[in-house]
């Protein structure tokens, strides 16, 4: 991002930008910055925009042939195209094989393959960013900017607090600290309450919540959260496939504490953003492995008798709480 936010600022463009990863929030925030800054405002004439598998590729380089009109470039965006992953092979002779000093690309996706002709290419002749999931620190220190921009104060415990109940998706960060500063409009500083009271939790966060109930064998607790997705419309079956997929990750990051690793190597081997492995290192120490294995073979189970007619989904993982949280 560095090297991005460098020729931003300095207009010194390369010819072909590669925008990739997890973070749609970043990539575009970056897609409009670069439209912004290497066309002028309202020039439609050298601007072209492509979005999906089926971009013609033939198409694209008559247009990249033309020279742009009354303009230093012509900009050509590519969304989604899957070009990286197969399909761009043509693309990757056009950009070796010369494409004109005047026209620009920017492409960006969610996914590439780095062994593919076209990333080589690309690598080749311009810039590659990969812009994925960001840590922790980083979206502490975003939304800190967020807040001092709405010229309010927030603790860093309640930072913390508003990131584990909203995520780690910066587009939905944005939006709910945009309800939380309407919110608490007329006072200065936001407050773990004002959390509650509007962000909307991401299921995960609830489900995380489920399971320290039931670490804390809190059944109150743990049967209420339940009904709470049940009222959001979450199918009870998606809740216990994702309860089960919770003991599956705190079984293997349990295994990899015994082994000794930090919270970077676990967030790398369980495949886990670091914010997160640091929630799931602190709870796999309330359950023994045994406990953990357990209760993931048991939740197999319910989903069998479910799917066999044995039991109602709503009921199999009410008793799956009440049993697994008993004192």
């Amino acid at each position: 991002m560095k090297s991005l936010n460098e020729d931003l600022k300095t207009g010194n463009f390369k010819q072909i930008y590669l925008l990739y990863g997890e973070e749609a929030y970043l990539k575009k925030q970056y897609k409009e910055r670069f439209i912004k800054a290497m066309l002028p405002e309202g020039d439609t004439m050298n601007y072209a925009y492509y979005e999906g598998k089926n971009t013609d590729i033939k198409e694209v380089i008559d247009l990249a042939e033309t020279l742009p009109f009354f303009s230093e470039r012509r900009l050509i965006v590519f969304e989604n195209t899957g070009f990286f992953k197969n399909s761009g092979a043509d693309m990757a002779d056009y950009i070796s094989g010369g494409m004109p000093d005047t026209t620009y690309f920017i492409f960006i996706e969610s996914e590439v393959d780095k062994r593919s002709k076209l990333y080589k290419a690309v690598k080749a002749k311009g810039h590659i960013a990969e812009l994925g999931v960001q840590d922790e620190n980083t979206l502490r220190r975003w939304v800190q900017s967020l807040v001092k921009k709405e010229h309010k104060t927030m603790e860093p415990s309640d930072i913390a607090y508003f990131l584990n109940k909203v995520g780690t998706d910066m587009e939905n960060i944005l939006r709910e600290m945009e309800k939380l500063v309407c919110y608490a409009m007329e006072r200065d500083t936001l407050t773990r309450e004002d959390v509650d009271a509007v962000c909307v939790t991401q299921i995960t966060s609830h489900i995380f919540e489920m399971v320290n109930a039931v670490a804390d064998k809190n059944q109150r607790k743990a049967l209420d959260l339940y009904y709470e997705l049940l009222a959001l419309k979450e199918p009870p079956m998606r809740i216990l496939f994702l309860l089960t997929r919770e003991y599956r990750i705190l079984f293997h990051v349990k295994a990899l504490l015994k082994q000794g690793y930090g919270r970077k190597e676990i967030a790398s081997k369980a495949g886990l953003h670091p914010f997160a492995a640091g929630r799931y290192m602190d709870q796999a120490k309330r359950f023994h492995t045994k406990e953990l294995r357990e209760t993931m073979e048991e939740g197999a189970d319910i989903e069998q008798r479910v799917k066999t007619g044995l039991l109602t989904d709503h009921l199999a993982v009410e008793l799956f709480l009440v049993k697994h949280s008993a004192h």
